[in-house]
């Protein structure tokens, strides 16, 4: 007679088979044994007084104020305009590259530096030459415009 054709690891893989198909049997009849809610209520989170999450809605009594909608700003918070009371700054060019056509003023008392195109100038004007300016916000910052030598 002939040997049967069943080995030991054929064997292995078939019970291992037969055990994942009743583990996943088991687990879809505990599921339906279970079902989880899945009503909008359940799915409601709260935050308490202190910032926490939880399932419970806060209690009315503990309510501390009442918040206008017109009072809520949404994006970034407007600032007030600030009343320049010297408009003309006085510095010295820092750095200039005629190539390129661009350069940094540095203020003279505060030593902020501020970009300048060429095209901000009223006249010619060199590294190191002391200047008057005034600002105008560009798109990446304050840019010194209507650049002149200071007298």
């Amino acid at each position: 007679m002939g040997k049967s054709q069943e080995t030991y690891n054929k064997k292995e893989k078939e019970k291992k088979r037969l055990k994942k198909r009743q583990e996943k049997q088991a687990r879809k009849e505990e599921r339906k044994a279970n079902p989880k809610p899945k009503g909008f209520e359940d799915m409601m989170a709260y935050v308490d007084e202190y910032g926490n999450i939880t399932d419970t809605p806060p209690d009315p009594t503990k309510k501390k104020a009442v918040i206008k909608a017109e009072d809520i700003e949404i994006g970034a918070t407007k600032r007030e305009q600030d009343d320049e009371v010297d408009a003309v700054r006085s510095g010295i060019i820092d750095f200039f590259n005629d190539e390129k056509g661009f350069g940094f003023i540095k203020e003279v008392g505060t030593g902020e530096k501020f970009f300048v195109h060429i095209s901000g100038f009223l006249e010619e004007l060199i590294e190191g030459n002391k200047v008057s300016f005034e600002l105008e916000q560009g798109m990446k910052g304050l840019n010194a415009v209507r650049v002149k030598k200071a007298d």
